[in-house]
This record gives C-alpha cells, sequence and structure tokens, in this order.
C-alpha cells in the first residue's frame, strides 16, 4: 500500500468512527429505547470493567506469597470494598493500598 492510500484509508477510518459515535449524540434525544434494554444497558460498565480486570487479576505475576497471589488478595479486597460502598474511588484506593502495603510488607 503506497502512503496517499495508506492516509486516505486511515482518514476514511477515522471519519467512519466519528460518524457512528455522533450519530448516538446527536440522536439521543429522538431514540427510545425499549425498557428491557434500557435496563440492560446498565450492566455494560460492570461487565467490561470485570473484561479488563479479571484476566489481569488471574494470569501469574511474580507478586505472590507461598500459594498466593498478592494481586488477587488485592482484588478480592477490593470486591469487598466495591460491594460494601459503591464508591469506584473507594475500590480503586482500597486495591491499590492493598497491594502496595501488602508488597512492601512481603518485599
Amino acid at each position: 500500500m503506497n502512503r496517499p492510500d495508506l492516509w486516505f484509508t486511515i482518514a476514511a477510518m477515522a471519519l467512519l468512527t466519528f460518524a457512528l459515535r455522533a450519530s448516538f449524540l446527536l440522536a439521543a434525544d429522538r431514540l427510545v429505547l425499549p425498557p428491557l434494554l434500557g435496563r440492560s444497558l446498565t450492566y455494560v460498565p460492570p461487565a467490561v470493567l470485570a473484561a479488563i480486570v479479571l484476566p489481569a487479576l488471574a494470569q501469574p505475576s511474580g507478586v505472590g506469597v507461598g500459594p498466593f497471589d498478592l494481586r488477587l488478595l488485592a482484588g478480592a479486597v477490593a470486591g469487598v470494598v466495591a460491594w460494601r460502598t459503591r464508591s469506584i474511588l473507594a475500590t480503586f484506593a482500597a486495591g491499590m493500598v492493598t497491594l502496595w502495603g501488602l508488597t512492601w510488607l512481603l518485599r
């Protein structure tokens, strides 16, 4: 692929992506979702977050103590904090402080 074709392809893909995303923003007031779909969409952010975080917790990292992986322990603490507080900031802070604290204590 020569250089003009490459730049044309990149520009066309960028415009298509922008048009698709803008269409939902511009048509949001005229778009009426069925109630079941609207309720179902509330589960998308937690599902995406779980799909990103859980593989990172499950793969071996070398940050372990005996049979336990410190990331998994910190993830469990963050899960309990998320369940009890429903706060993203508190969940993130508890998980990171736990991971850093355990790493510092056990190294």
